[in-house]
């Protein structure tokens, strides 16, 4: 009973909400990370890359060469956005539309690799909580739009 009121101190955790802009720094880059470095994978080797796009990922719709362009151009440019903190929320929802298209056009592979699958999981569900969760973000964006602070 003497802990009571210290328990209800912590779960107002308002000492932590100064940690908000650290983490979301950190997400950023965590992620901005894992898709940065895939996007420099496949221009390594764009053979490969289109090889890839031919006869392993399905993506519906697009034809494989417009797939892997799109999907390489996404992974190069929209982490250096997000880690920026250049239009931070469209670029987590950019690469949260790239990560589900991989997972669904893959899915055939990623089902007998959990280890690869409980990624995209883990990296989608990351990129929806810079999405959903407003913060204030240390961000470009915050110098021309005071405002993207709390609502952004």
């Amino acid at each position: 009973m003497f802990a009571s009121p210290y328990f209800a101190r912590l779960s107002a955790a308002k000492p932590f909400n100064h940690l908000a802009p650290v983490v979301d720094l950190l997400l950023r880059l965590y992620l901005a990370k894992v898709f940065f470095m895939s996007g420099l994978t496949k221009i390594a080797d764009w053979d490969t890359t289109l090889l890839l796009f031919t006869d392993e990922y399905h993506v519906p719709l697009l034809s494989p060469q417009l797939a892997a362009i799109g999907g390489t151009l996404g992974e190069l440019v929209l982490p250096v956005l997000l880690v920026l903190g250049v239009f931070t929320r469209l670029s987590a929802l950019g690469l949260f539309g790239l990560n589900l298209v991989a997972v669904l056009s893959y899915y055939h592979v990623l089902k007998d690799i959990p280890t690869a699958l409980q990624d995209h999981l883990e990296w989608g569900l990351l990129l929806l909580v810079l999405l959903a969760v407003p913060v204030q973000r240390w961000a470009l964006e915050r110098l021309w739009l005071p405002s993207a602070g709390a609502n952004q």
